[in-house]
């Protein structure tokens, strides 16, 4: 049999979903994977990214299915997609997953006069994006015989494909009925019947084969009634287009109400006979951001169950590291370790290490975290022979060489309203989405001025610079509402093979070096609601700002969009307020590039002896 070990169920409802599961899992081999979507529409006066209202709450309509659906041998992963048309969000999908097969439930009966399976279906069975099943099922537990009719037509091997491994799942056997045609369709005779007949040694249960001539209605019908399930092929016939299903699975269809399997293969298509292609996405760049927004945006509380985080964890063979950076904040070190390691290290394992990150405190917080049992390293002792600089980033890019974890997360120390979902909001996108390789938090930010709070306000180098320097040079990451938000987290696989910067500028180099490198689908964001911290002054945010401009001047400079590098000047003139006049103050501000830690040899042979030693472990 050919390998099939992905396939796509397309859902409207979730709560009727299980026998369709049940099907699909029938059809997979041990480790194979199902995928459950749903698909948002949007209507064409909307933008795109309204979808990332709904796609929480069909998220979470789908996760009910694993509930439902506890099958061990086969993995079950939920989607949900956004798109104009439901037609166009399956097929996209079907595409961009390379799945093997498509099953579309069917509720046995269309609303659409023209349409026999409905709109949705029909156009679908026109132009396959992959292998199709249209199906009309109940309770398979009792399904024992199947009935395949063939004509030795396109799908026929197809369908005894799938009714082969029907059988092999339910322990049931399979009667094939083959209708001879007195005007066969130029091409399928007698010799794709014949290849079709070789193919059956190879079928244990075929357990009969029967022939008969004229007209195939009545006889399948018949047949039928000592059977418990159809599997028939699409009718092959390109003119009139109309009918492109074929009267006799029309027929089969509305005269017999046993479980129907309707099968379709793209290998032979209408759209090859009538000079139409497959229709191929044609989104703006701004569309294709408005639905990555409303795909790829979550929130903390989709998360909430840790239990589940850890069993995504275990099962993909997963490690998590806990990275805090740290400079001076003794006030608030501690109650974040504190909450995260009893919730996330303790009472539920999500957390495999925390560790802090030192840039040079002179405070207590060094010692609180010692205190609490938490590592700590000093950047400035970490890969010492390659020198040290200040900066965030710096700490950062050090942190991978002593961090374990397959996945890191990386979170601010100032955070005064700390909460565990800070960290495993950012962990859910990864482990639920192998495709997603970085995540950036965002929340409301309250801006506290003068002694008055207000509820927004905070963010202003990102509002004021980064992110209209973003929709002006990098517009595919325009959607990313807090770019420079200090907790994200990422794949070591990822993070190891991008630069950093060691400054200000160290969350804005991520976002476009690994945009650059995945693409926009491997970056996602989670709604982490509100962060409480101190606010710096406008002068700092100022000097951010310069920090932050040279790096989207070097990375423009090195993609050909500009060439004035050499002469960007890399000190910045401060205004200083005397007591009566102002004067100014040179600063150099200058942000450091760290290659990618991949490169760095001492890295390279920490990993291999790591790997080695798991590998000896491994049985």
């Amino acid at each position: 049999m050919d390998v099939l070990s992905k396939i796509l169920i397309p859902l409207i409802d979730p709560i009727h979903a299980l026998p369709y599961l049940k099907l699909a899992a029938a059809l997979l081999p041990p480790d194979g994977k199902i995928l459950a979507l749903r698909v948002v529409e949007i209507p064409e006066e909307e933008s795109l990214s309204v979808g990332a209202e709904k796609a929480p709450i069909y998220r979470a309509s789908l996760e009910e299915l694993n509930f439902q659906f506890p099958d061990g041998r086969v993995e079950l992963k939920t989607l949900v997609r956004v798109s104009r048309q439901l037609r166009e969000g399956i097929a996209e999908t079907a595409r961009e997953e390379a799945c093997d097969l498509l099953v579309l439930p069917w509720k046995g009966y269309s609303t659409s006069e023209e349409r026999f399976f409905g709109g949705t279906i029909d156009r679908l069975l026109e132009e396959p994006p992959c292998n199709i099943i249209v199906v009309r099922t109940a309770d398979l537990s009792g399904c024992k015989r199947i009935l395949l009719p063939v004509r030795g037509g396109p799908y026929a091997a197809f369908s005894l494909e799938m009714g082969s491994r029907l059988a092999l799942s339910l322990e049931a056997e399979v009667t094939v009925l083959h209708c001879e045609q007195r005007f066969p369709t130029p091409g399928f005779g007698n010799r794709a019947y014949q290849s079709f007949l070789r193919r059956l040694q190879f079928h244990p249960h075929i357990k009969r084969l029967t022939t008969l001539q004229g007209d195939p209605k009545a006889a399948i019908i018949q047949e039928a009634k000592a059977h418990d399930m159809v599997i028939i092929g699409a009718g092959f016939k390109p003119e009139p287009h109309d009918y492109f299903l074929g009267p006799i699975v029309e027929h089969v269809a509305l005269k017999t109400d046993k479980p129907l399997v309707v099968v379709k293969t793209p290998s032979i298509s209408v759209s090859e006979f009538d000079g139409k292609g497959v229709e191929e996405s044609s989104l703006s760049l701004s569309e294709r951001v408005d639905k990555w927004f409303a795909e790829n945006t979550f929130h903390r509380r989709e998360f909430d169950g840790l239990q589940k985080l850890v069993e995504l964890k275990e099962r993909q063979g997963l490690t998590i590291s806990l990275g805090l950076p740290a400079l001076n904040e003794a006030e608030t070190v501690g109650h974040i370790i504190r909450a995260l390691k009893e919730k996330l290290f303790e009472e539920v394992p999500l957390l495999d290490e925390i560790v802090l990150i030192d840039s040079g405190s002179t405070d207590d917080t060094v010692r609180i975290a010692r205190d609490l049992g938490i590592p700590v390293y000093a950047h400035q002792e970490i890969l010492p022979q390659y020198g040290s600089y200040h900066g965030k980033g710096e700490a950062l890019w050090k942190s991978l060489y002593v961090l374990e974890g397959d996945i890191i997360v990386w979170i601010d120390t100032d955070i005064k309203n700390i909460h565990p979902g800070f960290v495993y909001g950012l962990l859910g996108p990864l482990l639920k989405e192998p495709e997603i390789q970085y995540v950036k938090g965002f929340y409301r930010r309250p801006l506290k001025l003068e002694g008055t709070t207000f509820a927004e306000g905070g963010g202003r180098v990102t509002e004021l610079t980064v992110r209209p320097f973003l929709n002006l040079f990098f517009p595919g990451l325009s959607g990313i509402i807090q770019p420079l938000a200090g907790e994200y987290g990422g794949r070591r696989e990822a993070l190891e093979r991008v630069p950093f910067f060691t400054g200000y500028g160290v969350e804005t180099g991520l976002l476009i070096d690994l945009f650059t490198e995945f693409g926009l689908r491997a970056i996602a964001q989670v709604d982490l609601e509100e962060r409480i911290h101190r606010n710096q002054s406008l002068a700092a945010l100022s000097q951010m700002s310069f920090a932050i401009i040279q790096v989207f001047v070097q990375r423009l400079e090195e993609r050909n969009r500009i060439g004035f590098l050499e002469e960007v000047n890399r000190s910045m003139k401060l205004i200083k307020h005397r007591r009566k006049t102002y004067a100014l103050e040179v600063k150099e501000i200058l942000d450091h590039e760290r290659p990618p830690m991949v490169s760095i040899p001492e890295y390279q042979a920490k990993q291999q002896k790591a790997s080695s030693a798991q590998n000896t472990v491994l049985p």
